[in-house]
């Protein structure tokens, strides 16, 4: 039976990799996205609520990766600058329905500006011609991880 040889250093081993690298976007996504006064998770707020109005907030959390309670929060803040409202949902009064509101538009704008230079570096490091092979193929992994079934088949 033929084992993939497993790297000693951590350093090498492509999970490790993909952390660091995902580590870097997120620094270099916050660094960009100060300079129009949104942290990372509400820049996915505000996009995920710009490609379909009405999310609740737990979809929205989803969404940004991170837990329903810190959504509460992002969500509070962009309704307090102004750039989100939430109304109840006419179905289910508990839930509350978010939208852009035209200062969010705005801002959201610039947001994609700053995100689209980030997101330049991306391309240049994994060069124009392979960035959808790769993207297909981290798409590919994360749903192969998901469905990947119990725990008990990490068992060495």
């Amino acid at each position: 039976m033929l084992r993939t040889q497993i790297p000693d250093v951590p350093a090498k081993r492509l999970g490790y990799a993909l952390n660091m690298a995902q580590h870097a976007l997120r620094m270099k996504m916050d660094e960009a996205l100060r300079t129009v006064a949104l942290t990372t998770p509400q820049y996915a707020a505000l996009c995920a609520v710009e490609a379909e109005t009405g999310l609740s907030n737990a979809r929205l959390a989803r969404a940004a990766f991170v837990t329903a309670q810190t959504m509460q929060a992002v969500l509070a803040n962009l309704e307090r600058d102004g750039l989100l409202q939430r109304r109840p949902d006419p179905a289910h009064g508990r839930i509350l329905r978010s939208e852009l509101t035209s200062k969010g538009v705005k801002v959201l704008k610039r947001a994609h500006v700053v995100v689209h230079s980030v997101e330049k570096i991306l391309v240049a490091s994994f060069g124009a011609p392979n960035v959808d092979r790769i993207t297909a193929a981290l798409a590919k992994c994360a749903e192969d991880l998901r469905l990947s079934g119990p725990r008990r088949a990490f068992a060495p």
